[in-house]
């Protein structure tokens, strides 16, 4: 029989609820929490054109991180709070840095890139993701845009240690004043062998540069085929589906992540309507064949829990009662039943039924 284990007389865990815990020390010092991982601004930074980087110091709650992975912050505003997804950089054991790029009416990117101040707190989730660099293999990182924010955490770890194998860097932006991080890139790829970065812009210029799916991959002065090439893409949908199409099948591996919804499927079997059995309430809705079924309950007035919108976080996941779903950005198709659907990446193909 295992033993039960309570706290002792002098823990706080023993005597006061969180809530209370939180208010009274929070009058001390407001990253004292009980349980609570919470962040601090501790200050704001221009970051190419339109975006910040927010430097944030994190309580002792706060999990850490792998390069590559997301985090989840809960940003209050007039009494409510939203919850956005980033890919942060380690800058310490507890500070971290997030960038973030203005959205028109995007209203939490707005108020981050321009009105944040030092102080203000912000709500973390533990951090998520399975991004990542292969060790010891050549490897190809593919950006546009924000894309560009879990590279460079990736870069700044593998480039702590000598690389093994060459490490190229291709990023896009629509022109040079957009560019994040360029200087630091330059400056890591001038101080490490084996690294190089490879600037576009596909909107200025004698020449803009080609997009992901015509631009050559090929470096000058290294001879590494194609196929031994472990490739990591991050942008919006229509790159990261770009890239795919073109790399998935020639390359030794191949991850991406998009930081925008997939959208809508728009071959013909992707046409009309199926029903969907809500099997929690017996509650039964007609939705598009073609559109995520998070953007099809939403717009049926139903909220289900969710996260990063981009199918990494995992909050979105019900199981399949029964039904066949396809995978809005790898067109995989699925049926099994008891199985976890992300329905945020996910679009009905037959009647289905969802344990929601």
């Amino acid at each position: 029989m295992s033993a039960v284990i309570r706290p002792s007389l002098f823990s706080p865990y023993r005597w006061l609820s969180p809530t209370l815990f939180d208010f009274w020390a929070g009058q001390l010092n407001p990253l004292w929490t009980l349980r609570e991982p919470l962040a601090r601004l501790v200050r704001r930074e221009p970051a190419g054109e339109g975006a910040a980087t927010l430097v944030l110091r994190c309580n002792r709650h706060w999990a850490g991180m792998r390069a590559g992975q997301h985090i989840t912050l809960g940003v209050e505003l007039e009494g409510r709070v939203f919850r956005r997804s980033y890919s942060p950089t380690a800058l310490g054991r507890r500070e971290l840095a997030i960038t973030v790029k203005a959205v028109d009416g995007g209203t939490i990117s707005q108020h981050l890139v321009h009105h944040a101040r030092p102080g203000d707190l912000f709500r973390l989730d533990a951090a998520f993701g399975d991004f990542h660099m292969p060790a010891a293999a050549p490897v190809l990182l593919l950006a546009a845009g924000s894309g560009i924010t879990p590279m460079r955490s990736l870069l700044r770890e593998a480039c702590q240690r000598p690389l093994a194998a060459p490490v190229d860097l291709f990023y896009w932006e629509r022109n040079a004043a957009a560019f994040q991080f360029r200087d630091e890139l330059l400056a890591l790829a001038a101080a490490t062998p084996n690294m190089r970065v490879h600037l576009l812009t596909t909107r200025e210029g004698e020449v803009p540069a080609a997009r992901i799916d015509t631009h050559s991959l090929a470096v000058a002065g290294d001879d590494t085929p194609l196929a031994q090439r472990h490739v990591l893409a991050c942008g919006p949908d229509g790159f990261v589906a770009a890239a795919r199409q073109r790399l998935v099948h020639q390359v030794a591996g191949f991850q991406a992540e998009a930081f925008t919804p997939p959208a809508p499927l728009s071959d013909a079997d992707s046409a009309g309507e199926i029903a969907l059995t809500l099997a929690r309430s017996g509650r039964q809705l007609k939705v598009a064949r073609g559109r995520s079924l998070l953007e099809s309950l939403e717009a049926q007035g139903i909220k289900p829990k969710h996260g990063c919108r981009m199918g990494i976080c995992n909050s979105c996941t019900c199981d399949r009662v029964s039904g066949t779903t396809r995978h809005l950005r790898t067109g995989e198709m699925q049926s099994e039943t008891a199985q976890p659907v992300r329905i945020c990446v996910s679009a009905p193909t037959t009647d289905l039924t969802l344990d929601l």
